[in-house]
């Protein structure tokens, strides 16, 4: 199996593994929520083939390639990430 993007791409975008996972995930969650909120109001105007483009790739995927193109950053703060 290939995982794209590459993870050593990934890791030189961030500053370590643990970062990665914590920036990913939470830019995850932000696509996935939005995802739902889009596809709540196209289900409710009934644009079936709007609704299929729309979960054709996991938010975890298009989280990894904002990461790897550089369209995402962070800021470590000192308690958390933002």
């Amino acid at each position: 199996m290939v995982i794209k993007p590459d993870i050593d791409l990934l890791v030189s975008k961030v500053d370590s593994k643990y970062t990665l996972c914590i920036v990913s995930a939470r830019r995850a969650r932000q696509i996935n929520d939005m995802i739902h909120g889009v596809r709540d109001q196209a289900l409710l105007t009934m644009q079936a083939p709007q609704i299929a483009q729309i979960t054709s790739t996991k938010p975890l995927t298009l989280a990894l390639d904002e990461i790897a193109s550089g369209d995402i950053g962070y800021e470590r703060t000192t308690d958390s990430y933002k």
